[in-house]
């Protein structure tokens, strides 16, 4: 079996640190260098399930899209309102569990986070929506572009997203004309309304992406087109686990390593629950004009 320190090498070679935005924690959060990992877990969140997970798995490593803690700490004692990180860690060092966490270097690597989210919606992609300007193949970058073969109407491309995408409480909201034709599409995994410049610059049919807020999206289709879809943060970022997890496996059998991998199927997603509203808009309310 490989050492954590040759594990941590090949990842960061995957997706090389200094790709993460200035403000990310990425890299190892904790575990032994010298210890020998057998079997890595990949999932979206660093959470009790998961951990409890990789410990069950005799994992030696759990990577992880996003950070335990992304800003600073003074403690990692299990009690607070934050006593929840320190029970995780905790946990893993007492299991033998080491975490590692590619993030933003993730979103931007090649393969990154939105190729698996292109992948898993039906699209071909054709190039990154905001490029890195230093890789000169062009292929690095935040977002993904990518096209439909043949093209749908925007009520198809969304239940072929919803398919394609796992399954959360809140589903995929859509806003736009049904029947308008979507025959090019912009992704990016996790939150990405602060990308709706780069995407009307591209002059996509349709934009994919998670955590649209009211005001951005209100602004953006007042706009005009692209048409918008919206799941959930973690379902847009969970594809990529099954793909790190090829990447890592393609990998160890280059360096003839025993390592195994294993992708968390637990939805993490923090929303439990869908109750759709019943109510028509009220007519009037209290101290509206009459």
């Amino acid at each position: 079996m490989p050492r954590l320190s040759d594990v941590i090498a090949a990842l960061d070679a995957l997706w090389p640190p200094a790709l993460a935005e200035s403000w990310d924690a990425v890299g190892l959060v904790c575990g032994d260098p010298d210890a020998e990992v057998g079997r890595i877990v990949f999932a979206v969140d660093p959470v009790q399930e998961v951990v409890d997970e990789a410990v069950a798995a005799g994992a030696g490593l759990l990577v992880t899209h996003h950070p335990l803690y992304l800003r600073g700490t003074t403690t990692v004692a299990p009690v607070g309102p934050a006593g929840f990180k320190g029970r995780v860690v905790h946990d893993l060092i007492r299991g033998g569990v080491a975490l590692y966490v590619a993030h933003t270097n993730a979103d931007r690597a090649d393969p990154g986070v939105s190729d698996a989210l292109a992948a898993a919606v039906g699209l071909r992609v054709t190039g990154p929506l905001v490029p890195d300007p230093a890789d000169p193949e062009g292929r690095r970058g935040l977002g993904r572009i990518g096209t439909l073969d043949p093209p749908l109407s925007l009520a198809e491309f969304a239940a072929q997203a919803a398919r394609g995408l796992p399954a959360t409480a809140t589903g995929l909201r859509i806003a736009g004309d049904p029947a308008a034709p979507i025959r090019t599409v912009a992704v990016c995994g996790g939150s990405g309304d602060s990308l709706f410049e780069q995407v009307r610059a591209a002059g996509v049919d349709a934009y994919l992406t998670a955590d649209l807020r009211h005001h951005p999206a209100s602004e953006a289709r007042q706009a005009g087109p692209p048409a918008l879809l919206d799941a959930a943060h973690w379902a847009t970022e969970w594809p990529w686990c099954p793909q790190a997890a090829r990447e890592v496996d393609a990998l160890a059998e280059q360096y003839g390593w025993a390592l195994s991998t294993q992708v968390s199927h637990a939805v993490t997603d923090p929303w439990t629950a869908h109750a759709p509203s019943a109510s028509p808009v009220p007519s009037s309310s209290p101290g509206a004009p009459r």
